[in-house]
């Protein structure tokens, strides 16, 4: 029997890519996407993704999402009771697993499955230890097309923000920074991929600078200024 499972989906590549894999992998049925969404913003939280943007990837993959309102400031008490109100959710609609896009950072593994303990949902890592470089380009050459939404300008130039994903993008980041992002140097929003029924609609607007972040003003293509 297929294993029922929902991903948690924060709007960006490495989640987009774990769909994909999924989606081929006969062992797995995917019901959904699970999303933690700052309820004073109506934004994808971390990533600064708009909520109708969210929706828009949401209906291009065919899948229902799963919202999990957070106030901001979130104490992580009230993100764990949250999450476990929300396991207690999946296990009676039927759902067996949660995926994650996680790559290698095990303190952020160890986490989610200590959450998962005794909830009856398995967490699954489809990309876990995969080398980041080669991923990269995976993604590229399989046709997913996606953003910088968000950098971390500590880490990265804040000019990055908005740029495409792309193989231009990889030559261009300094040695230091994951071509994956994966140590919180940039986050993406993927408007195109095999995991898509149809791209997302979506452009780029100004950049804006706040509490060390770049965040790329993205937009539904078809609303005005």
């Amino acid at each position: 029997m297929n294993t029922k499972l929902l991903l948690s989906w924060s709007s960006g590549k490495d989640a987009a890519w774990a769909l994909h894999l999924l989606r081929e992998d006969p062992g797995f049925e995917v019901a959904g996407l699970l999303t933690t969404v700052d309820a004073s913003t109506e934004r994808v939280a971390m990533h600064g993704v708009r909520e109708d943007l969210l929706e828009l990837q949401a209906e291009a993959a065919g899948l229902p999402l799963w919202r999990i309102p957070l106030p901001w400031p979130c104490p992580n008490e009230v993100y764990e009771a949250r999450m476990s109100e929300t396991l207690g959710r999946m296990k009676a609609d039927g759902i067996g697993a949660v995926a994650y896009g996680d790559l290698f950072l095990d303190e952020i593994r160890a986490y989610r499955e200590a959450r998962h303990q005794g909830s009856g949902i398995r967490p699954l890592f489809p990309l876990w230890g995969r080398d980041t470089a080669s991923l990269a380009r995976e993604m590229v050459a399989g046709g997913l097309r996606a953003r910088l939404a968000c950098v971390d300008t500590s880490r990265l130039d804040g000019r990055f923000a908005g740029r495409a994903f792309d193989l231009a993008l990889l030559e261009a980041l300094p040695p230091a920074v994951d071509p994956c992002g994966e140590g919180g140097e940039f986050h993406t929003f993927v408007w195109d991929g095999p995991m898509f029924r149809h791209p997302v609609p979506v452009r780029a607007g100004g950049t804006t600078l706040r509490d060390g972040f770049a965040r790329a003003e993205l937009r539904p293509e078809a609303e005005t200024e």
